[in-house]
């Protein structure tokens, strides 16, 4: 039975930067399962490369805010 929990934590380990990696990408609009693989290959330098590409997510914003709401100070305007 320990033998199984000591797997998986290590399991877990070896491929934390593969899941990195993949995480990163799918939050910056680029194919998860690509960069998971490719991160197999060069662990550490996917992950440089991945932070320093660009973000290709059409709103890096995560929502659009209404008309009415001023998003440099956080407040309705009075335009109602």
């Amino acid at each position: 039975m320990p033998e199984i929990i000591v797997g998986t934590i290590v399991l877990g380990l070896l491929l934390s930067p593969q899941l990195l990696a993949g995480f990163l990408a799918k939050r910056t609009g680029r194919n998860f399962w690509f960069w998971f693989f490719i991160s197999f290959l060069i662990p550490i330098i996917s992950l440089i490369i991945l932070i320093f590409l660009e973000d290709k997510n059409p709103a890096a914003s995560g929502y659009k805010l209404a008309d009415h709401v001023d998003r440099e100070k956080g407040l309705v305007s009075d335009a109602l």
